[in-house]
């Protein structure tokens, strides 16, 4: 296989990227979230790119602006469209055989992913990977915890013992319990679908879950979701798909949970996973699209 760094001009800003080049028609741009950049937590995004590669799929590994090797200004998850769109650009323009990408995103790259289905009607993206999605909101982080952690911590020894000890101050526990137990309960302001799409406000941190959704829900492509079971923010994402708009679209999906995997799928054999269900995915979709 073949590496090699590709430089991308932006309007205000240099993106870099990693090219692993392949012959397939189909490509996979990984998109890069959180403070990290295109190596990813554990080499993850360098050995999924190259075993994906190692298939004969081309695959393109982008750092964001103002992360890695890419200069200006770091965005904010929800503001990434324009490098989206660029490294799509570039990626076919490096690769002219290809026909379409698949865009694959852990955490809120996964979020970027269908942030961008939801500004731009882009036909040449024609999957989604998306990986324990962040979508973290006061009220469904706060019943995560409730469930997830409040609850289990009481189950424990070492709860008990450094409560018994004096290491744990009751009061302030019982206090925190209870706040988090309020915004648990809060009430969600009900999303307005009524909007033409040349009237959707811009993504914010208040409006991206309901902006995830509709992209979702606008992607025409097949998507692949890969959750982790030790991870609150997968439980958060599998929490709010209990609402029938996302369990819905989910159920659409194909959805892989590795029920003992941490959020970044640190072992090898949670990699070796995550890498066979994206190869699957990929090549089930090149074949659909070649028949």
């Amino acid at each position: 296989m073949t590496e090699h760094y590709i430089s991308l001009q932006a309007a205000d800003a240099q993106l870099s990227a990693i090219l692993h080049q392949a012959s397939a028609k189909t490509g996979v741009l990984l998109i890069v979230g959180g403070p990290q950049y295109r190596v990813g937590s554990h080499r993850q995004f360098v050995k999924v790119s190259r075993a994906l590669a190692a298939s004969d799929i081309p695959t393109m590994r982008l750092d964001s602006t103002g992360m890695g090797d890419s200069s200006g200004n770091k965005a904010e998850f929800y503001l990434q469209n324009n490098d989206i769109s660029l490294a799509i650009d570039g990626f076919f323009q490096h690769c002219p055989q290809l026909t379409q990408v698949v865009l694959w995103g852990l955490c809120d790259a996964a979020s970027a992913a269908l942030l961008y289905c939801y500004k731009q009607d882009d036909n040449r993206v024609a999957g989604l990977v998306l990986l324990n999605p962040w979508v973290r909101q006061q009220q469904s982080h706060a019943q995560v915890m409730l469930k997830h952690y409040y609850w289990q911590r009481l189950g424990t020894k070492a709860f008990w013992q450094k409560l018994l000890g004096g290491g744990l101050n009751p009061w302030q526990s019982l206090k925190e319990l209870v706040n988090t137990y309020q915004q648990s309960r809060q009430n969600k302001p009900q999303p307005n679908n009524t909007e033409a799409a040349e009237q959707r406000p811009q993504t914010t941190a208040d409006n991206y879950v309901q902006h995830m959704l509709e992209g979702w829900q606008n992607f025409s492509g097949k998507s692949l979701v890969i959750t982790s079971g030790n991870d609150h923010t997968a439980q958060e994402f599998l929490t709010l798909c209990q609402n029938a708009d996302w369990q819905q679209q989910l159920s659409a999906s194909k959805h892989v949970n590795l029920a003992a995997a941490n959020h970044t799928f640190s072992s090898a054999n949670w990699r070796q996973q995550v890498e066979n269900a994206s190869l699957q995915f990929i090549k089930a979709l090149i074949n659909v699209n070649t028949r």
